[in-house]
């Protein structure tokens, strides 16, 4: 299978503090693809290197076979390699479909030189509908962000990303702060998502990883410890030891 997304000895440092140490990658194409570790193993980090949030120290990043180590964010996105938030400033006034659209009109390259009222212009809101249909949201689309609860809130910012049409996404937490209920919904809507996506999952819920993972990377201290199926994972001794202890993780 092909890799979408391949990263060579990323390193990025603060001083003498190494936060990413030599990350080698890859993320095949179609896959949904974890990375767990504790806390400052330099997850986020390497998700803010990735988008091009965060310039890099050393090594380099390819996405679909180009080098991608100098674009900046926007240059990136534009190549379909989106990051969820980037592109989710929600406006509580507006609509569900109204920030969706936006969300979608943004990532046309001529959209602002030619700027029309969004539900004027078709292909915003076809993509628009098209993210709130994936994201489970097409019954809300005339409520606004404002009225949402956290989870549909969250719900929200992904079918925006949805609605810029990526062929890569960067998910960062997205379960974070959510109930078990809302959790369980995001989980089937990630679910939905695979092979249509590639995608590259940062989370905490453990249960949600290996629920979700076709493979696993496990970040440790900013080094890459090792990556694996979700059963290579869950057995290994040394992930264990670091990371998983003696947690009980559904099958």
């Amino acid at each position: 299978m092909n890799s979408m997304l391949t990263t060579s000895n990323l390193c990025k440092h603060y001083g003498a503090l190494k936060v990413t140490d030599n990350v080698s990658l890859d993320v095949r194409q179609g896959e949904l693809h974890a990375i767990i570790g504790p806390n400052g193993a330099g997850k986020t980090t390497l998700i803010n290197q990735l988008s091009g949030e965060l310039a890099c120290n050393a090594g380099q990043v390819h996405f679909d076979g180009e080098d991608v180590t100098r674009l900046g964010i926007h240059a990136r996105a534009r190549r379909g390699l989106l990051r969820s938030y980037q592109i989710t400033s929600v406006f509580d006034e507006f609509t569900v479909l109204e920030n969706t659209s936006l969300a979608a009109l943004g990532s046309q390259q001529t959209a602002f030189g030619a700027w029309k009222a969004l539900r004027q212009n078709a292909t915003a809101v076809e993509a628009a509908q098209e993210g709130m249909r994936l994201a489970g949201l097409q019954h809300l689309a005339d409520t606004p962000a404002a009225a949402l609860a956290y989870g549909e809130r969250r719900q929200l910012e992904l079918a925006m990303a949805l609605a810029a049409r990526p062929r890569f996404l960067l998910l960062d937490e997205p379960m974070a702060g959510m109930s078990v209920q809302e959790s369980a919904a995001v989980v089937g809507l990630l679910q939905s998502l695979k092979g249509r996506y590639t995608i590259l999952l940062v989370e905490h819920d453990m249960n949600a990883v290996f629920a979700l993972a076709d493979r696993i990377s496990v970040l440790v201290y900013g080094q890459l410890l090792m990556t694996g199926t979700p059963d290579e994972i869950r057995n290994n001794e040394e992930v264990r030891a670091v990371y998983l202890g003696d947690e009980e993780i559904s099958t």
